[in-house]
């Protein structure tokens, strides 16, 4: 058993067509958004409360190759690992400049794989409100 893991597993639609991206080496990457959803149902109201995740999603190699031709809608399954980047950004409010720092937050795919669309996205949970394009990061 490991003493650590960095897994991460989502199924979702994709909010913007996939871009692609090269490095200064010339290594081609391709960088998307997934909706990802979860709810509950509150007890005191008996209604459902859903939040929308949009978790950035880079991918190279093979499966950049898969995502290159994702496009907006698509339903996948990404597997990778949870990577955070770190820096520092400059705020300026009443002529008082602040520095600040931000952690940001992307899943390095090792595998992003297309599914077919399931029947009804709201299947599972019929009072769910729909992931509109507004909510697209």
């Amino acid at each position: 058993m490991a003493l650590y893991e960095n897994n991460v597993k989502l199924k979702g639609y994709i909010g913007k067509d996939a871009e692609s991206f090269a490095t200064k080496n010339q290594t081609t990457f391709v960088v998307f958004s997934l909706a990802v959803k979860n709810g509950y149902k509150d007890r005191q109201t008996n209604e459902w409360v859903n939040r929308t995740e949009w978790p950035r999603i880079v991918a190279f190699g093979k499966p950049a190759d898969h995502a290159k031709p994702l496009k907006k809608g698509d339903y996948v399954e990404v597997e990778g690992e949870l990577r955070s980047t770190e820096r520092e950004i400059e705020i300026v409010k009443d002529k008082k400049k602040t520095k600040i720092k931000i952690r940001e937050w992307e899943v390095r795919a090792n595998l992003v794989k297309p599914l077919p669309k399931p029947q009804s996205s709201r299947e599972e949970n019929l009072d769910a409100e729909p992931v509109t394009e507004d909510d697209a990061a």
